[in-house]
């Protein structure tokens, strides 16, 4: 976990078992003299001043409670910062979604998230800083849809709330997987593809409210990126 990340394809290398990589950055490069804001950005460090861990605030489940805000083990599968507010960024963890806002100095778990807070991908709104998507699966041992349900849950109000939306996605039965850079939006906030391991693409125009498949065959899907 940490620095060693998690995996997320087949053949032992990328299955989500503890393969050794780098799971999630995001760097901002509007900082003072072009360096990085965000988790791990000090601006008191050239005049003495403590800094606090780039991982404050997050949270692991999957060890002793003593344990749980330890920087060194937390294990973010994505981070997406958006680009028009570089302040305020979120994280798709293992155990939770976070959002960050530079303000503050530390990570913010949201709680009560439905249908399930465990995912790999995340977008947030290239404009918007209260706006962001996310893929949900039912756990790290059952990574399938809640209920045989696809949906992508969307925050328009910083995380304060969610809506699960599913038009066009399957609705039963669905095995899909989506993989932590397998969900993007493009530059206008409105238009985002998604796709998964049973090798689905969909396409939503009106972010996210309806979904269009646009394949059904393909391998399965690792990435994506509007061009």
């Amino acid at each position: 976990r940490g620095a060693q990340g998690r995996g997320e394809g087949p053949g032992g290398r990328n299955d989500g078992r503890g393969s050794p990589g780098l799971g999630a950055r995001a760097t901002d490069r509007q900082g003072p003299r072009g360096a990085a804001r965000g988790p791990g950005h000090c601006p008191g460090r050239d005049e003495g001043r403590p800094c606090r861990s780039p991982a404050d605030g997050l949270r692991a489940a999957y060890v002793p409670e003593e344990r749980a805000f330890d920087p060194l083990i937390q294990d973010p599968h994505r981070l997406h910062r958006c680009a028009a507010a570089p302040d305020r960024m979120w994280c798709q963890h293992h155990n939770g979604i976070f959002r960050w806002d530079q303000g503050d100095g530390r990570w913010t778990e949201l709680a009560g998230v439905e249908p399930s807070t465990f995912g790999f991908a995340v977008a947030a709104h290239p404009a918007d800083p209260d706006t962001a998507w996310f893929v949900p699966a039912v756990s790290d041992e059952c990574r399938v849809p809640v209920d045989g349900r696809v949906v992508v849950t969307r925050t328009r109000d910083g995380g304060r709330s969610f809506e699960a939306l599913g038009e066009g996605l399957p609705q039963r039965h669905a095995y899909d997987l989506v993989f932590r850079h397998a969900l993007d939006v493009d530059p206008s906030g409105e238009r985002l593809v998604l796709g998964s391991t049973t090798g689905s693409l969909w396409l939503s125009e009106d972010g996210g409210d309806r979904w269009v498949a646009l394949s059904g065959n393909l391998p399965p899907v690792y990435a994506l990126r509007f061009g």
